[in-house]
C-alpha cells in the first residue's frame, strides 16, 4: 500500500481569531481561541481522511504540548515513528486569524527542531511512497543539515514532494539546493513563488521560471483563483486548474489540505491535473470552515467534485 512519510514538525497551535492585528504595542480581544495539534499534522489529516495510509517520521516532546501532539496523532489514525524526546516539550505556534481570514504566525521550538541522522535512519522507505518535505522543518539547523543529507540516499522509485512554507527566503541555501534538486513536486503559494522567482510580472510568469530550474513539477497555489501546474507533460507550458468558488471563513491550513490530498490522489494513479483538481475541491471544502485541520473526508470530496462536475 502507497504510504506518505512526513518528515515535517507536528506542533500546537493556539489559534485566535481576531477583527484586525494590533498596531504595534497595542491589544486586542480574541473573540475566539483554539489549542489544537497542528503544523505538519494537517497535511497528514488531509491525507489520511483520503484514504491515504500516513507515517510520521518527525519528532516530538514530553510535556503538556507532546500530549496534545501525540493524542491528536493517534486520533488521525497515523503511524509515529519516532519514540519521542523525554528532556523537551514540544513547540507551539500562535496563529492570529484576522477578519479577512488571513493568519499571522509567531512559533516557539520544541523538540520538533531535533530530527537529526539517528531518527531519519529509522525511516524505511518503498518505491510506492510519498516523502513529504516542508520548508517549516528545514528552517532548524540540526532537520534542515539531516534531511538535506539524507535525501541523497533515498530511493528514485519514492516521490519526494516540497512544500517551502513561507519561511523559504530564510533557509540556508545550502539545504535549500539539494531539496529543490530533489523534489519530484515543488508545491508553492502565490508568495512563496513570487520569492522563488524575483522580478516575475505575473504567477505564470512566477511559475515558467521556477519550471526552468526544478526537477520535476511545479505547483503554485493561487487561492481560490486555483492552482498553476507547470509540467514536462504539458507541451503548451503552465496551466492554470480553476479553483472552486467558496465562502471562505478560516484560511488557516488550505494549504495543508491541498498538499495532502494531492499526495493522496497521486498515490492512487490519478492524472495529474485530475489530482491538482481534487486538492482544489479540497482546499475548497477546508477554507468553507472554522479551523486548521479541516480536510475533507474522500466521500466528501467525491460529493463535492460530483457536485461541481462540468
Amino acid at each position: 500500500m502507497p504510504r506518505l512519510i512526513s518528515v515535517g514538525n507536528v506542533i500546537v497551535d493556539i489559534v485566535m481569531r481576531i477583527g484586525t492585528l494590533p498596531e504595534p504595542g497595542g491589544d486586542v480581544i480574541a473573540s475566539s481561541s483554539d489549542i489544537t495539534a497542528g503544523g505538519g499534522l494537517n497535511t497528514m489529516v488531509a491525507a489520511r481522511r483520503d484514504g491515504l495510509e500516513v507515517v510520521f517520521a518527525g519528532q516530538y516532546g514530553t510535556g503538556p504540548f507532546g500530549d496534545v501532539v501525540r493524542r491528536a496523532l493517534v486520533d488521525a489514525d497515523v503511524e509515529v515513528l519516532q519514540p519521542g524526546l523525554d528532556d523537551v516539550d514540544s513547540g507551539y505556534c500562535v496563529a492570529l486569524v484576522d477578519a479577512s481570514t488571513e493568519r499571522t504566525f509567531v512559533t516557539s521550538v520544541g523538540a520538533e527542531g531535533r530530527l537529526g541522522a539517528e531518527e531519519l535512519a529509522r525511516v524505511t522507505l518503498r518505491d510506492d511512497d510519498t516523502l513529504f518535505v516542508s520548508g517549516y522543518g528545514l528552517a532548524h539547523p540540526v532537520n534542515g543539515r539531516a534531511i538535506a543529507d539524507w535525501l541523497g540516499s533515498v530511493p528514485e522509485g519514492v516521490r519526494v514532494v516540497f512544500d517551502p512554507s513561507p519561511l523559504v527566503d530564510t533557509l540556508d541555501p545550502a539545504v535549500l539546493g539539494p531539496v529543490m534538486a530533489r523534489a519530484d513536486v515543488l508545491s508553492t503559494n502565490a508568495r512563496e513563488a513570487r520569492l522563488l522567482s524575483p522580478g516575475s510580472a505575473d504567477l505564470r510568469q512566477a511559475v515558467t521560471t521556477m519550471a526552468a530550474g526544478a526537477s520535476g513539477t511545479v505547483l503554485v497555489r493561487d487561492g481560490g483563483a486555483g492552482c498553476w501546474v507547470a509540467d514536462r507533460s504539458l507541451p503548451d507550458g503552465p496551466v492554470l486548474v480553476p479553483g472552486f468558488p467558496v465562502t471562505a471563513v478560516d484560511t488557516n491550513g488550505a494549504g495543508d489540505a491541498h498538499g495532502g490530498v494531492l499526495v493522496a490522489a497521486l498515490s492512487r494513479g490519478a492524472a495529474l491535473l485530475d489530482a491538482v483538481r481534487r486538492a482544489n475541491a479540497a482546499a475548497a471544502i477546508a477554507v468553507s470552515r472554522p479551523g486548521p485541520a479541516t480536510a475533507p473526508t474522500r466521500a466528501e470530496t467525491d460529493a463535492f467534485l460530483a457536485a461541481h462536475a462540468s
